[in-house]
C-alpha cells in the first residue's frame, strides 16, 4: 500500500489526533501526515469533516472517516491482519468503549480546564476531579487488564490508545501548575501502565514532549491575556 492511499490530517499537539497515529502505528500502515495549520484552516480539511471541521481525519482512499474513537475501530476493521485492537468479546468492547466515553465527556474536559481556571478555588475543584477520576481509572485498569500489562491484556488496546493519548498534556499539566496528578502513592498501577504505554514503539515516536507542550499552553494563555480587555 503506497502513502498516497493513506493520509491523516491532525496536528502534532492534538491528543485525539494521537489515537489515529497510533493505531496506524500498530496497524504497520504506512501513511502521509498533513499537519493542519488553522491559520484559516485547509479546504482539505474544511472539505473531509464539513460538519466538526476539526482534527483528526483519516483519508482512506480518497474516503474520509472523522472522529478519533471512529477512526481506531476503522483502522481495526479495515487492516485486521494486525494486531487487534478492540477487545473480541462483546462484554469487554462494551467496557472498553464506556471508559473511553468517559474519558472524553468528563475526565479530560477537567484536565483541559485546570490551567485556565479562574481563580484558586476552581483549580482546586478541577484538580480534585482529576484525581478523583484518575482513582476510578486505577480501578478500571486493575479489572479490564486481567493481571497483564495492558488494559488490552498483553498489548495496546482500544481502552489504552483512548486514555494514553492524554498522558503528553497530562504531565504538560502537572508542569505547570507545580502538582503531580498522576500519583505513584495513589494510582501506582496507572504509573507504571503509563511507563509501559509511552515506551511501546507504536507510540514514542508520536507522544509530544512535555516541554513543547508547556511552551505551546504558556504561548496561548499570553495570546489570550494579551487579547483580554483591560
Amino acid at each position: 500500500m503506497t502513502k498516497s492511499e493513506v493520509k491523516l490530517l491532525g496536528t502534532w499537539l492534538s491528543p485525539f489526533v494521537m489515537r489515529a497515529r497510533i493505531s496506524l502505528n500498530i496497524k504497520s500502515v504506512s501513511y502521509e501526515f498533513l499537519e493542519e495549520t488553522f491559520q484559516p484552516k485547509s479546504q482539505l480539511l474544511l472539505h473531509s469533516n464539513p460538519i466538526y471541521k476539526k482534527v483528526p481525519v483519516l483519508i482512506h482512499q480518497d474516503k474520509p472517516i472523522c472522529e478519533s474513537l471512529i477512526i481506531v475501530q476503522y483502522v481495526d476493521d479495515v487492516w485486521s491482519s494486525g494486531p487487534s485492537i478492540l477487545p473480541s468479546e462483546p462484554y469487554d468492547r462494551a467496557i472498553a468503549r464506556f471508559w473511553a466515553t468517559y474519558l472524553d465527556d468528563k475526565w479530560y474536559p477537567s484536565l483541559k480546564s485546570i490551567i485556565g481556571a479562574k481563580g484558586e478555588d476552581e483549580r482546586k475543584k478541577l484538580i480534585i476531579e482529576v484525581e478523583e477520576g484518575l482513582a476510578l481509572l486505577e480501578d478500571a485498569f486493575n479489572k479490564t487488564s486481567k493481571g497483564k500489562d495492558f488494559f488490552g491484556g498483553d498489548e495496546i488496546g482500544y481502552l489504552d490508545i483512548a486514555f494514553g493519548c492524554f498522558l503528553g498534556w497530562l504531565r504538560g499539566t502537572e508542569s505547570l501548575i507545580g502538582v503531580k496528578l498522576l500519583d505513584q502513592v495513589k494510582s501506582p498501577c496507572l504509573v507504571k501502565w503509563a511507563e509501559r504505554f509511552c515506551a511501546c514503539g507504536a507510540v514514542k515516536d508520536v507522544m509530544p514532549q512535555t516541554e513543547k507542550l508547556v511552551e505551546f499552553a504558556n504561548m496561548l494563555m499570553a495570546k489570550m491575556a494579551s487579547s483580554t480587555p483591560k
